[in-house]
């Protein structure tokens, strides 16, 4: 048992996971600084990755919900993560849904949450990013992606409020992303998911290019969108027949899959105990083979050009391997993290280069 699987096991399962979540990632940024010089001193040895007109590293990444408000970005860099995609940001900011809304599933190693797009909305955002264009860390930093939803009190079903309420978003944070994530997938915030259906997905996705064009000037920024792992396979093979179309009129460039499942299906806690969490999305272990169906079924459809990213219950070297050959060209993690600890995003590096 490592030092971190001890302090895991005994310690931070005693602490409310939201609470420690926070005293997690405060720890990191307090280390940063230690953090750089050991990555200086060692680097994490990958192979790099060119899409969509950037470099990436290697092909690990942190996904969206981590570093919501985009405080710690550069310090997440320094465990060994290629690119952090922070978010989900929504046009206003919003306290997200009551707590408790975030639970361990250790049994499976996974993690549950209903967070609702906590964080402190598109404006402080923007100023957080601009404050370190400043400082000089954007070019220093991991590759950074933007995570858009929307806001909670905007009606789904009102076409040009939805549209407004991400335009907020990208046309606030556009100039400071290496690329540009819509998040339509999410099962915490009412609607949302209706918003994947492509007669809503692709006038939006078309709305916020525009906007971010006009927000970035020459500089064109990456669009992705992210989709659930819950769409039935008809629905998936919509979205990738959308993103190829919007690859070819300049609109989209990638999809990320998949986000988390409000599925309940094959887990090892008792269904007694995780009906008592509640509802939420599940992340971890219980997503892996789903989320590898959907990319390789995406993959065979879209073709060898579309960036598609694979998130989703990767946590072994095999996970990871396994999702390039399903046809990623970037991967993301979450909740290994949680389970395995700051130095998981270099052991995993380091055994995908060996």
């Amino acid at each position: 048992m490592t030092l971190y699987d001890h302090l895991f096991t005994h310690v931070a399962t005693r602490i409310d996971p939201e609470r420690a979540h926070h005293l997690g990632f405060r720890a990191v940024r307090a280390g940063a600084p230690l953090l750089r010089a050991s990555h200086a001193a060692t680097g994490v040895e990958g192979r790099p990755v060119e899409v969509m007109g950037l470099r990436f590293p290697h092909p690990l990444g942190l996904a969206a919900g981590f570093d919501k408000n985009a405080v710690g970005i550069d310090a997440l860099g320094a465990l060994g993560f290629g690119h952090v995609e922070i978010g989900t940001v929504t046009g206003l900011a919003q306290p997200g849904n009551p707590k408790p809304r975030l639970f361990r599933l250790p049994q499976d190693r996974a993690v549950l949450n209903r967070m609702g797009f906590n964080n402190d909305g598109a404006a402080a955002v923007a100023e957080r990013l601009r404050r370190r264009a400043l400082r000089g860390d954007r070019t220093s930093g991991p590759v950074l992606g933007v995570n858009i939803g929307k806001s909670k009190v905007v009606p789904e079903d009102d076409q040009a409020a939805v549209e407004g309420d991400y335009e907020t978003s990208a046309r606030l944070l556009s100039p400071y992303a290496d690329y540009l994530v819509v998040n339509v997938s999410s099962p915490n915030t009412p609607g949302l998911r209706d918003l994947q259906a492509v007669e809503k997905l692709q006038p939006l996705l078309e709305h916020v290019r525009r906007v971010a064009d006009a927000a970035t000037g020459d500089r064109r920024v990456p669009l992705l969108v992210k989709i659930a792992p819950d769409l039935a396979d008809e629905d998936v093979d919509a979205v990738a027949d959308m993103a190829v179309a919007g690859r070819r009129d300049g609109v989209l460039d990638g999809i990320i899959a998949t986000n988390t499942t409000i599925s309940r299906a094959g887990l090892a806690t008792p269904s007694a105990e995780v009906e008592t969490m509640g509802a939420g999305g599940l992340s971890g272990r219980p997503l892996t083979a789903r989320s590898t169906e959907v990319l390789r079924r995406l993959r065979a459809r879209v073709g060898p050009d579309l960036v598609l990213v694979g998130v989703g219950g990767i946590t072994t070297v095999e996970d990871a391997r396994e999702r390039l050959e399903a046809g990623a060209d970037l991967l993301q993690g979450y909740t290994a993290f949680v389970y395995e600890g700051p130095g998981w995003p270099r052991r995993l590096v380091r055994g995908l280069s060996e």
